[in-house]
């Protein structure tokens, strides 16, 4: 079968990021959260072990990766009714303009919003959800852009065989507006106090999912290749969220947000 191969790539990648430990950020004030930033491994390390988290897999980790590979398969299985649903009135040669641009408004607005308004309320958590959404958004960009390289699908709207997998040009598999989307809307989904949690989530899950939506009816990708972008962004927003649990360096450059915006920072431990 030929998805075999893309699915096993794709599981691979989003399985080993989605390492997580059942303890999230640490809140406080704006001052204390400065001084917990000094734990954190910082975003050169956070790359590297993005990059290899399948190399410490664990049985939870086996599990999402089986997971992954059951709705990523069971998706592909739809691809074409789903297909047929959105451009059934199409003439034949006609297509329709993917529109990626407006498709990425309510990821960037989710993610410039959450910012500015810790900025405006001088809120410091807030700050450092908003970072987590950058991170957990562009890790996962480039590894869906990665992948659309490596794996060479052809999108609706060049073919009617949803199995057209390694082909020169093609760019469908994953989606990488549905894998910021769910990225980003993971870290609100999942972010902050319990008191609103499922005002978050409606909102968090709500974005990947219209940014899904508007995808497919766009013909700008199959149903499996949301699938999958929702597997690979999610993962990376734990991976992102819970940066606090993983291993540290002696040295790292690191972002930590202060009050009015961000200051880079470059630590080291001498001994």
């Amino acid at each position: 079968m030929r998805l075999v191969l893309p699915v096993l790539i794709l599981g691979v990648c989003c399985t080993g990021f989605a390492q997580t430990s059942s303890e999230g950020p640490a809140q406080g004030s704006a001052a204390e959260a400065v001084v917990a930033d000094e734990s954190h491994p910082g975003l050169g390390t956070d790359i590297k072990l993005y990059f290899t988290a399948p190399l410490h897999w664990d049985s939870a980790d086996w599990a999402c990766f089986g997971g992954a590979l059951l709705a990523i398969g069971i998706s592909h299985h739809y691809d074409a009714r789903v297909r047929s649903h959105f451009v059934k009135d199409l003439a034949p040669g006609q297509t329709i303009k993917s529109d990626d641009v407006q498709d990425a408004i309510p990821t960037v607005a989710v993610l410039g919003g959450t910012w500015a308004y810790a900025n405006l309320i001088d809120d410091n958590d807030g700050r450092r959800e908003a970072w987590t959404m950058f991170e957990a958004g562009g890790l996962s960009t480039v590894t869906a852009y990665a992948l659309k390289y490596a794996i060479a699908r052809e999108g609706p709207d060049e073919t009617d065989d949803s199995n057209e997998w390694f082909k020169h040009g093609g760019r469908s598999f994953p989606s990488e507006h549905a894998t910021a989307a769910f990225a980003v809307g993971t870290v609100l989904a999942e972010s902050g106090n319990d008191e609103f949690r499922w005002v978050r989530r409606v909102l968090g899950y709500g974005l990947g999912v219209f940014t899904s939506y508007e995808r497919l009816k766009h013909n700008a990708h199959w149903l499996s290749d949301t699938v999958a972008g929702a597997a690979l962004g999610g993962a990376s927003a734990h991976f992102s969220m819970h940066r606090d649990d993983r291993t540290h360096e002696d040295a790292h450059l690191s972002v930590v947000p202060i009050p009015g915006g961000a200051m880079l920072r470059y630590q080291a431990n001498l001994r």
